[in-house]
């Protein structure tokens, strides 16, 4: 049996469809039932034709990786699991969420595997669980640092990290992934997709940072040629192309065909902007969009190396022009 946790969100629902057409059993865990439904549109955008038979192979359950029984139902001994379940936020007033849920979450997961003697794990963590400020280009080897300006997501994936070793040493078969900023088909209102969505609606500036990108379906293709392969005790950073926001959104506003942004913000605008954006939230259940550790990554420029996943795996990733171009044709509502 394969069983995929974190079902639902943009990693997941490519992963799914990836498995889909190998196995036949799959068990899925979802947190929020509605989004089910939209797993299956992306299913229908990448194969119209077999997307409903394609489906029909994942059994859905309600599970929280804070569940430890939940867990034990639905992991069996001889499973490969797929962990792909987290909490991304930068809000400092999620710091204990995201522990929980991360960092603890993670624990159980490893606990429950090792317990259930499984095949082999794979988990999915980030490119934020390996570097925090350095100056250099950031590879599998980087040493974490963590500093005044580390946010509360980055801290958490890599205590989930710290676990996920914990459990190797104790005999569990497992590897990991970090990917980047990831770019697929999916909700624009939902998780990295929220550029798409910002950027339709029209955007005039751009801060001067950068960071990585990588298509949704090169990180479900690697997930699941590291748990057939006998690579094990590892992790690959999974990079598709490193950009400037500058030109991340100009390609996109292009592609979209809405205008480029062409005004450069700084750290005056982008912090007046956080403090607007605060007093214009503070009254409302919405949460702003922009907060200091927000600030701080649009800042920021980040290179990441890819050499190890396409030296040792022999993986090539899908271009810049073509990740954009699948993220914007496969937009689900």
């Amino acid at each position: 049996m394969v069983v995929v946790i974190g079902g639902t969100g943009l990693v997941g629902s490519h992963l799914l469809f990836e498995l889909a057409q190998m196995e036949n059993q799959i068990i899925a865990t979802y947190q929020t039932g509605s989004k089910i439904a939209k797993v299956k549109k992306v299913f229908e955008y990448y194969d119209s034709a077999n997307f409903s038979a394609l489906f029909t192979k994942i059994s859905w359950k309600k599970v929280s990786v804070n569940d430890i029984v939940s867990l034990e139902e639905i992991i069996s001994e001889g499973d490969e699991v797929y962990h792909c379940a987290a909490l991304v936020s930068f809000h400092r007033k999620d710091f204990n969420p995201l522990m929980k849920i991360n960092r603890e979450g993670t624990t159980n997961v490893v606990n429950v595997c090792l317990e259930k003697k499984i095949r082999k794990l794979c988990y999915v963590s980030s490119t934020a669980a390996v570097s925090a400020g350095s100056d250099k280009k950031v590879s599998e080897e980087t040493k974490w640092k963590k500093g005044p300006e580390t946010s509360g997501y980055s801290i958490s994936k890599n205590g989930a990290e710290r676990e996920i070793w914990r459990g190797i040493n104790e005999g569990l078969d497992a590897v990991m992934v970090n990917p980047c900023v990831i770019l697929g088909a999916g909700n624009w209102s939902e998780s990295s997709l929220t550029i798409l969505g910002t950027i339709q609606n029209g955007l005039t500036f751009y801060p001067p940072g950068g960071n990585a990108l990588v298509d949704a379906r090169d990180v479900a293709k690697v997930m699941q040629k590291l748990m057939k392969s006998n690579v094990s005790e590892n992790r690959f950073l999974l990079i598709g192309e490193n950009i400037s926001f500058q030109n991340l959104f100009t390609q996109i506003a292009n592609r979209i065909g809405k205008k480029p942004p062409k005004r450069a913000v700084g750290s005056s605008g982008l912090n007046l902007a956080r403090m607007i954006f605060g007093f214009t939230y503070l009254f409302s259940k919405k949460r702003s969009p922009i907060t200091y550790e927000t600030v701080n990554s649009a800042l920021s420029t980040v290179v990441y190396s890819n050499e190890k996943c396409k030296k040792e795996l022999g993986y090539e990733f899908h271009s810049l022009e073509e990740t954009i171009d699948n993220a914007v044709k496969g937009r689900v509502k």
